[in-house]
């Protein structure tokens, strides 16, 4: 007989938003069942945003070790082991996955391995893994299967020529020669890694320009600095007739103007995501997607009574930090713990070098949409710290409401961007305006002054150097 147990709620999913909203529930008292086919983390902790950032972290370190003379010191030849980079960041996902786990048992959550499957409101069935034949019984369900690399139609992933992330992530083997499909976070991030180690790097993207989300003036800025550190950039062009030969690939880069071949050792593609809904539903649920994303209510529940759905799995911007508000969201009104809140403002972060970190509208937005904004800009080079940290590239670009002083959008390009947004972030959910932060004390010498100083640029008042 198959086994079976009850629940008040059953999560689908373990990544940032599966493993945020159990271990919520488990915190209000619910007995709670966590469902995730691989390992607790999803695909961010095991192979996305924590591990990419790990080989991140190796190749700046390497980058910082090459130009040690800038800060008086003589290293000598430098050298590294590909292979030893590759098995720390899987290392360091191991060490998260196991946190997550312990939560899991401290918060009084089922971890249950194996394929998750919705066959009738108010039952999950495990239909493969070391669960499988398990049916559980429940209040609610909750959706957080997240979304998966998109792929080229007609083009097989093999793993070693042809990759996606998750592939790149465990390369065995450092390619000489790489072509990055897609010029988003994803293809910038592997881009700089890859190109700072000596792998000769030729990026693609579709759109205009690199980072095509990000502010006019900061993807101008991390092209023009990937081509100085030697990365090959076209923008506004396609990939063609791509195949596979031996040690390598062949393709055609097609341009308004050109068609010119490529060959290379290897490529990455990173052309975005799609949703990860495979086998979740069984024939006799039908809920409402759109683009194959969930549709949901503002209490996160979907087309059926007692189905709520967070994270990736219902739609842009497929960010952790979002999929974790999201799901504690849905999980605090299930649980009768307030009304939930939708996500209106949010920073994106890319953490290649220069790091680039947003939040709110970008100045092309706002001229589209006929807003009248005030523009606050500081550059790096004259921040005292910057400098004498050898890190002073790049620049914080504050836009605000002409009459008001609302912040409207924040951009920043340069080291440790991806860390100073935090503060413009708590700056919008209190309302305050450029005048405030301006008028907030930061300390001297620090970045973090740059952000105080483009606020006060807003009205001509910057003075740090």
């Amino acid at each position: 007989m198959a086994e079976s147990s009850e629940f008040d709620l059953v999560v689908i999913g373990g990544g940032p938003a599966g493993y945020a909203a159990a271990i919520r529930a488990g915190q209000l008292g619910g007995k709670v069942a966590c469902v995730e086919m691989e390992r607790a983390g999803g695909t961010c902790l095991n192979w996305g945003c924590i591990p990419s950032k790990a080989l991140l972290k190796s190749a700046e370190f390497y980058q910082s070790m090459k130009k040690a003379d800038a800060l008086g010191f003589t290293v000598g030849s430098v050298e590294f082991d590909f292979e030893k980079i590759i098995a720390r960041s899987r290392s360091v996902s191991d060490q998260m996955a196991r946190g997550i786990e312990f939560l899991f048992k401290k918060n009084k959550v089922e971890y249950v391995v194996g394929k998750g499957q919705v066959n009738v409101p108010g039952m999950v069935e495990i239909t493969d893994g070391p669960g499988k034949g398990r049916f559980l019984k429940t209040k609610n369900i909750l959706l957080a299967t997240g979304a998966k690399a998109r792929r080229l139609p007609g083009v097989e992933v093999d793993g070693e020529r042809i990759m996606t992330s998750r592939e790149a992530l465990v390369m065995k083997k450092q390619p000489e020669s790489i072509l990055i499909i897609g010029a988003s976070a994803i293809g910038m991030e592997f881009g700089y890694f890859l190109n700072a180690l000596g792998t000769k790097v030729t990026m693609v993207e579709i759109l205009p320009k690199v980072l095509p989300v990000e502010d006019d003036e900061v993807s101008r800025l991390v092209a023009r600095s990937f081509k100085k550190a030697g990365v090959t950039m076209h923008t506004g062009t396609r990939v063609e007739n791509l195949e596979t030969v031996d040690g390598g690939i062949t393709a055609e880069l097609v341009d308004v103007d050109k068609r010119t071949s490529i060959e290379a050792d290897a490529v990455l593609i990173a052309i975005g995501v799609e949703p990860n809904l495979d086998g979740t539903l069984s024939d006799k649920v039908k809920l409402e997607t759109d683009r194959g994303y969930l549709t949901v209510d503002d209490r996160y529940q979907t087309s059926v009574s007692g189905i709520y759905a967070a994270g990736d799995i219902i739609g842009p911007p497929w960010l952790a930090h979002v999929a974790t508000y999201e799901a504690i969201q849905a999980v605090n009104g299930i649980f009768d713990q307030g009304t939930p809140r939708k996500v209106t403002s949010f920073p994106g972060c890319t953490y290649c070098q220069p790091q680039v970190a947003s939040i709110g509208k970008t100045e092309q937005t706002l001229k589209e949409d006929g807003v009248a904004y005030k523009v606050g800009k500081f550059p790096f080079t004259a921040s005292g710290k910057a400098v004498a940290s050898n890190s002073s590239e790049g620049f914080v670009k504050v836009l605000s409401a002409s009459d008001t002083g609302e912040i409207l959008g924040v951009h920043i390009v340069g080291s440790e961007a991806t860390e100073l947004i935090a503060e413009y972030g708590l700056a919008i959910t209190l309302e305050a305006t450029v005048a405030e932060i301006h008028e907030t004390i930061h300390a001297h010498p620090t970045l973090s002054e740059a952000l105080a100083e483009a606020a006060a640029a807003t009205h001509n008042e910057a003075i740090h150097i």
